[in-house]
């Protein structure tokens, strides 16, 4: 059975008290942190945002809170997301594995994807890992789950893939690690000192 992201999937997960694993609270910070960590790295503060798998957009609002003038690009599967929150959150229809094709303007300051591959199919997370990393200016903030964690919430579907399997196929698209669910591309790697990444 294909899993279908709409309106009662995220009534559960992100708003029913029973299921809910996070809080508002909790991403703000999140969102505060990988903010912080992207500029830390840039040198100045972001300019956009490119939110890959972002379901209804929930990093939207914490995000121009601290960055009004920030632009902020959410793409996702969700034909309900895109459709209900879409022009006021600035969403649009893309699976992760179309992002291997796409390419923008601009490169992105910070790319977030929070909470997503480890429900994308091998083949899909490459292609789209690879067209993430090539857009990729600052950091990516890419919240992945593992055979190592203990986890709670949405199971169906939850590929289960180890630590190194993820360290390694991101080492191959390019990212190095900086800690935190904090990756950087090429563009800002020369500038890591080695004890800021758990790789060196």
């Amino acid at each position: 059975m294909q899993k279908v992201y709409d309106r009662a999937y995220f009534d559960k997960w992100y708003r029913d008290e029973k299921h809910r694993v996070g809080s508002r609270d909790a991403l703000r910070r999140k969102v505060a942190m990988a903010v912080a960590m992207a500029e830390f790295y840039l040198g100045r503060e972001i300019r956009n945002v490119l939110d890959a798998g972002c379901g209804e957009g929930a990093w939207h609002a914490p995000l121009k809170a601290l960055r009004p003038k920030a632009r902020y690009l959410g793409l996702d599967s969700s034909e309900y997301a895109v459709a209900r929150w879409g022009r006021s959150r600035n969403l649009r229809l893309a699976t992760f594995g179309q992002i291997g094709q796409q390419r923008f303007d601009e490169r992105f300051d910070l790319v977030v994807c929070a909470d997503v591959l480890h429900y994308v199919p091998t083949a899909e997370l490459k292609r789209g890992l690879d067209g993430l990393t090539d857009q990729l200016e600052g950091l990516a903030f890419i919240e992945v789950y593992t055979t190592a964690d203990h986890l709670v919430g949405d199971m169906i579907g939850f590929k289960r893939r180890t630590p190194a399997w993820y360290r390694q196929t991101f080492a191959e698209a390019g990212l190095m690690p900086v800690g935190s669910h904090g990756w950087v591309g090429a563009r800002q790697a020369p500038w890591v000192t080695s004890m800021e990444s758990p790789q060196a």
